[in-house]
C-alpha cells in the first residue's frame, strides 16, 4: 500500500525479504519505511505498529455474533540516521531526496501465534502499519501485510499410523426392507501435505435392488466461535468416484488414490477459528440418504521435516493391500454360467443405465437394456488371471 498526497510523493513500507512467502514464530520481521516529498514537509514523528489479530463475525438468526482476539502487537518510533532534528524532535524533509526509516522486530516464539487464514466468516491477519505525523496536518498511514504460518509436522507416530472404519445402511422401499449397503475402508496414515496422494483400500457391498455408486472426497470443516455460539461451514475440495455397483454385487478399491489439493494446513491452535480436514468415503444410493464414513486427516506444512517414513509407507501400501484385503479376491473355482453372465454385464458400459447419478431422474432399480446381447460364456479353461486388479466387481457371497 502506497500513500500519496499533493505534498508527499511516496509513503510506503518495504520488507527486507519481499520474496519470503511466510514467517514462523521466532522469526525477525524487518524492513523500511520509504518517504519522498514534492514540497518541504516538516515531520514530527514516524511510527510503526505491527498487529496480528483474529476476527469472527456472522449472523445467527437476528443476532449478530462478533468476536476478536489479538496475537501480536509491537509499536516503535523510527528515526533517520544522520538527519538533524529540531528541538521539538521534528525533521524537515526536502524534495529530490529519498528518506528511509528502518525497523525490525521479533515475532513471538512458536506456539504463541496462529497461522494466517481467511475464511467465509472470519480471518487471522498480520500487518505492519506506518504512521507519518505532520505538524498541523492529518496523520498519513500505510499498511503492509505479511503471512504467518505455524509449522505442523505430520511425521509423528500417531499421524503415520493407519486408520479405517466400517459402515452399513439398511435400505427400504415404501417401508418394505430392500436389502442393505455396506462399506469397509482404511488408509495407511492420517497425516499428509499438499500434493500427496491418499491411498484408499475399501470394499463395498450392495444387496439392495438399486444401483449404487461409491465415491470419496476430501472435506474441509471450518468452525467459527463467537459470543458463545458456533458456526460450522463444510466444503468439498476434491473427489473421486468408482464403478456403479448393481444389485447383488460388490466392488473393491485396492490402492485407489485421491490427491491433496493446494490448501492451508490444519488450524488447530486457535480458539475462535478451527480448520479440520477429513476423507469422506461414501456410497450414493438413489432414493435414500448416502452411506458416509469419515476418516479424520491432518494436513501439515509442506516441506517440513523428512517424509521418508511416510512416503515409504505409501509406496508399500499397494503391495501390502493384497495381504490385508485377502477377502476381496475373486473365488478360484470356475463360476456358473449364471454368474458369468452377470460378470460379463459388468464389463459392458453402464451409461444407458446411469448417465448422472446425482440427478433426480437417476434410476433406482436395475433394468437391463432390451437390445443388449450377452456374449457366449468362456470355457472353463480360460481362468481369470486378473483377479487382483485395483477395482474389480464380484458377486456378494
Amino acid at each position: 500500500m502506497v500513500a500519496m498526497t499533493k505534498k508527499v510523493k511516496t509513503f510506503q513500507i518495504v520488507l527486507s525479504d519481499p520474496c519470503k512467502s511466510f514467517y514462523c514464530g521466532g522469526d525477525r520481521v524487518s524492513g523500511r519505511v520509504e518517504v519522498e516529498v514534492n514540497e518541504v514537509v516538516r515531520v514530527s514523528a514516524v511510527k510503526i505498529l505491527a498487529l496480528g489479530h483474529a476476527k469472527v463475525e456472522y449472523a445467527k438468526g437476528k443476532q449478530r455474533c462478533r468476536q476478536e482476539a489479538e496475537y501480536l502487537r509491537h509499536e516503535e518510533a523510527l528515526s533517520l540516521s544522520e538527519q538533524p532534528t529540531d528541538t521539538d524532535g521534528s525533521v524537515v524533509l526536502r524534495p529530490g531526496n529519498k528518506y528511509e526509516y528502518s525497523f525490525g522486530f521479533d515475532l513471538p516464539q512458536q506456539g504463541q501465534l496462529v497461522s494466517s487464514y481467511k475464511g467465509k466468516f472470519g480471518y487471522v491477519h498480520y500487518y505492519v502499519k506506518a504512521m507519518l505525523e505532520r505538524l498541523q496536518q492529518p496523520t498519513m498511514e500505510c499498511k503492509k501485510s505479511f503471512e504467518v504460518e505455524e509449522p505442523l509436522d505430520v511425521n509423528t507416530p500417531d499421524l503415520l499410523s493407519p486408520t479405517g472404519g466400517m459402515k452399513e445402511k439398511k435400505v427400504t422401499c415404501m417401508f418394505i426392507p430392500d436389502g442393505q449397503v455396506s462399506l469397509n475402508a482404511k488408509i495407511d496414515r492420517r497425516g499428509f501435505c499438499e500434493g500427496e496422494d491418499i491411498c484408499i483400500n475399501a470394499k463395498f457391498e450392495n444387496t439392495c435392488s438399486r444401483i449404487v455408486v461409491p465415491k470419496a472426497a476430501i472435506i474441509a470443516k471450518q468452525t467459527y466461535q463467537a459470543n458463545g455460539r458456533t458456526k460450522v461451514f463444510r466444503q468439498k475440495l476434491s473427489a473421486v468416484r468408482g464403478n456403479h455397483i448393481i444389485s447383488g454385487m460388490c466392488d473393491a478399491w485396492q490402492g485407489k488414490t485421491i490427491r491433496v489439493p493446494k490448501i492451508k494446513p490444519s488450524m488447530l491452535g486457535c480458539n475462535m477459528i478451527r480448520v479440520e480436514y477429513a476423507l469422506m468415503i461414501y456410497v450414493h444410493i438413489p432414493g435414500s440418504e448416502k452411506l458416509i464414513l469419515e476418516l479424520p486427516l491432518v494436513i501439515g506444512t509442506a516441506g517440513l521435516g523428512s517424509r521418508s517414513s511416510s512416503v515409504s509407507s505409501y509406496d508399500g501400501s499397494v503391495s501390502t493391500a493384497s495381504q490385508s484385503w485377502v477377502s476381496l479376491r475373486m473365488p478360484s473355482d470356475p463360476p456358473s454360467y449364471c454368474d458369468i453372465t452377470k460378470d460379463v454385464r459388468l464389463d459392458q458400459p453402464l451409461t444407458p443405465l446411469l448417465d448422472d447419478v446425482e440427478c433426480d431422474d437417476s434410476p433406482i432399480f436395475m433394468e437391463a437394456p432390451p437390445s443388449f446381447q450377452f456374449p457366449q460364456p468362456p470355457a472353463y479353461t480360460e481362468t481369470d488371471k486378473e483377479c487382483n486388479a485395483n477395482t474389480r466387481m464380484m458377486p456378494v457371497c
